[in-house]
């Protein structure tokens, strides 16, 4: 039996899902998908259930589990950035001048080890 091939097209992204899928807020939700991503890393490191981790950090389980599957959009960065101080991380920011090569504003999330 012969199946028919098809050929998808593919386009290299510019490092930014939510900036190459058109969202008008798109580095705001970069910054939260990575903040997200460090506090669900952390608390898988530590194993708790997410009822554990819910009350460590004073929000709803609900709540947690919507922030860990992506669904941020009601979460601000500075309560993101607060969580994370919960779970033990040093939080700075840091503005600095731009760099010589940077074309636009940039904001990135950096962990420290």
């Amino acid at each position: 039996m012969l199946r028919e091939m098809t050929m998808i097209e593919i386009e290299k992204g510019n490092g930014n899902v939510y900036a190459d899928i058109g969202t008008a807020d798109a580095d705001e939700m970069r910054v939260k998908a990575q903040l997200a991503g460090k506090i669900g890393e952390m608390i898988k490191a530590r194993r708790w259930t997410q009822q554990r981790a819910a009350e460590v950090l004073g929000i709803s389980q609900p709540k947690l589990s919507q922030l860990l599957r992506g669904q941020f959009r009601g979460i601000s960065e500075a309560k993101m950035l607060e969580l994370l101080a919960h779970l033990g991380r040093n939080v700075q920011i840091v503005a600095g001048p731009p760099r010589r090569s940077a074309k636009a504003r940039r904001v990135e999330v950096v962990f420290a080890a």
